[in-house]
């Protein structure tokens, strides 16, 4: 029974160094992890941004109409009110 109790303490402390260990290497590496952590965000964005950009453009512009092939005149035959001469 002692020896269960012994390695339940070993452990017990492996686990608590491993704590204070990981504590003290994230405090001294702290400013350098969110760095990149931000950059690799930015480019995540920056690439979900492309990706999408023009999808959007697409969707956004409205279809150009067709040219007609012939037209009429310049100033209507019939149908409307007539220039004065002078």
């Amino acid at each position: 029974m002692q020896k269960v109790i012994n390695v339940i303490a070993l452990l017990s402390g492996v686990v608590s160094l491993s704590v204070v260990v990981g504590g003290a290497y994230l405090y001294k590496n702290a400013d350098t992890l969110i760095e990149d952590a931000r950059g690799k965000v930015a480019e995540a964005a920056a690439e979900a941004i492309t990706g999408a950009l023009p999808g959007l453009i697409d969707a956004a512009m409205p279809d150009m109409p067709e040219v007609p092939s012939m037209t009429g005149g310049a100033i209507p035959s019939s149908g409307g009110p007539s220039i004065p001469s002078f």
